[in-house]
């Protein structure tokens, strides 16, 4: 559960502080290097928490059907959408960074730009799936209290 936890506190750091802290001390274009640049960290972060959660589980239970368990498959599916961000989505979005040279400064109407934004939509959308099913997968591996 560690891992896990450590995992969510993370993801809530970085909505919390990190990101607006960025957007509010450096220009837009610093703020969203730095942005990615801390995202990328959290990502690789979060892909070898969720394999530690996943071992322990299987260790703990001492059975393969730990995978069938509602909070490991929680985290394996956080762990396969941090793999889309990460690996699909955030490097399409810095080459379209690279190509534009500031996204902030490219026209709306620039295809490049709506494609910059649709991609930054889905990224959005990608990171609070995982927290949503972090705090799903928290609560569901978290030892019942029953008297």
């Amino acid at each position: 559960m560690l891992a896990l936890g450590a995992w969510i506190g993370a993801i809530i750091y970085f909505v919390a502080v990190v990101t607006p802290g960025a957007f509010t001390a450096l220009s837009r274009g610093e703020a969203g290097l730095l942005v990615g640049f801390t995202l990328g960290g959290l990502h690789v972060m979060g892909l070898i928490l969720a394999t530690i959660f996943v071992l322990a589980s299987l260790a703990l239970r001492k059975s393969l059907k730990a995978f069938l368990e509602p909070a490991v498959l929680g985290v394996i599916l956080m762990a396969a959408l941090t793999a889309v961000s990460q690996y699909e989505v955030i490097p399409r979005m810095d080459l379209l960074r690279r190509q534009t040279g500031s996204v902030g400064l490219t026209p709306a109407a620039d295809p490049r730009r709506a494609e910059f934004d649709r991609l930054h939509s889905a990224s959005v959308g990608l990171e609070a799936a995982v927290l949503a099913l972090g705090l799903v997968s928290l609560f569901l591996a978290a030892p019942s209290r029953e008297s």
